[in-house]
């Protein structure tokens, strides 16, 4: 496979609507199978991923198919500044193809040039993204735990 066709963009709030379809087409899908039929709750959530002054948001391109999102922000973290990655994710259609690594190695660099010194993001251990994680050379932190309270 060839990567010269794949296109690392920063994308913003004008780039939405292209965003959110990829974004429901993988994670309605298994093994997520998120319910995001409420259009307005998808809309107040891509917003809040991209639309703040610390957003950062890339676009995995083929040709002029958004193929790969990655939206999260940046961190400001006594160990040096961090990009934290909320939502990652290769059309569906397309994974298996080397786009993702691709995607991230292409993340790293643009990263680095903005001067951030690590990705920090959270996987279900029990999906596919866990190994592939993994498998470009993330480290699990086992220290870490999550936590959550519904009320």
């Amino acid at each position: 496979m060839s990567n010269k066709k794949y296109v690392l963009k920063r994308l913003n709030l004008d780039d939405k609507e292209a965003i959110k379809e990829v974004f429901v087409g993988v994670f309605t899908r298994e093994p997520w199978n998120d319910d995001w039929s409420d259009k307005e709750q998808l809309d107040l959530y891509i917003i809040d991923l991209i639309g703040q002054g610390y957003s950062l948001t890339y676009g995995l391109y083929d040709s002029d198919e958004l193929i790969g999102i990655s939206m999260g922000y940046i961190k400001h973290w006594y160990s040096g500044t961090e990009y934290i990655i909320n939502e990652l994710c290769i059309k569906t259609e397309r994974q298996g193809e080397g786009a993702g690594t691709f995607f991230l190695s292409e993340i790293e660099k643009a990263i680095k040039e903005l001067g951030l010194k690590q990705i920090f993001l959270l996987t279900d251990s029990n999906v596919p993204a866990y190994h592939f994680y993994k498998k470009n050379g993330f480290t699990e932190c086992r220290e870490n735990v999550s936590f959550a309270k519904f009320i």
